[in-house]
């Protein structure tokens, strides 16, 4: 579905992914793990068009790396960013029906709520209540509905347990892994190496804009090198 070559982005001076390519097949789960500073969320950046890039990226075998970001969110592209960044003034249910800003049919946004719902019943129980009230972690599962909402073929997440508490991340992560298992195409971006490696099916390790290993979650879970840096272990 996803195919990435030789992807550059510069910040200034500062090289900060440094041609890297990879691949997503539909209906993949897949993983890039790395330390804070890798160079992973610009991935992400710029595989939505948030960021001048060098190098090739198509979906379906059609380039879009020089399309606006809209167009790649109609082209079936969500993206959950680092930070979560709901609209603070924005109830639970206008911040999720923002995420389907283009789509025209309201019968379809209004069923996709439902199912966002479903997914996430705290959101249902506080349709009505301002993002900013919300804690952390229910504003982590708002990111990730507001997402949904564009009813992607193809979901892009940005550090989900970033600054989480731990029981929170399981719950956030059982959503995720629940996406997967009814067949959303996901490329996820960590730190928490762990929690990546439970979700995916193959991931890449990122080291200073490099791809410096990819494998099997399995694989690279057992190998030393990940593991020493990574999992404590």
């Amino acid at each position: 579905m996803l195919k990435v070559s030789s992807l550059r982005v510069s910040y200034g001076d500062m090289e900060a992914v440094r041609g890297i390519s990879f691949e997503v097949r539909r209906g993949e789960a897949v993983g890039i793990i790395g330390a804070n500073g890798a160079g992973k969320s610009t991935t992400l950046r710029a595989l939505m068009g948030l960021v001048p890039a060098a190098g090739a990226i198509e979906l379906d075998a059609v380039p879009i790396a020089s399309r606006p970001a809209w167009e790649r969110v109609a082209r079936g592209i969500a993206w959950v960013p680092e930070g979560r960044r709901i609209f603070g003034e924005f109830t639970v249910a206008e911040n999720l029906l923002a995420g389907a800003y283009l789509e025209r049919d309201r019968a379809a946004a209004r069923s996709q709520l439902e199912r966002v719902f479903a997914l996430f019943p705290p959101l249902a129980e506080r349709s009505g209540q301002l993002g900013r009230t919300l804690s952390g972690g229910e504003q982590q599962m708002l990111a990730i509905g507001r997402a949904l909402m564009a009813r992607p073929r193809l979901l892009l997440v940005d550090e989900a347990s970033l600054g989480l508490a731990p029981i929170v991340v399981e719950r956030v992560y059982a959503a995720i892994r629940a996406l997967v298992g009814e067949g959303l195409t996901l490329l996820l971006v960590e730190q928490n190496v762990r929690q990546t490696l439970a979700t995916v099916g193959r991931a890449y390790v990122l080291e200073v804009g490099r791809i410096v290993r990819e494998g099997s979650a399995a694989e690279l879970a057992r190998d030393p090198a990940v593991r020493d840096a990574y999992l404590g272990a």
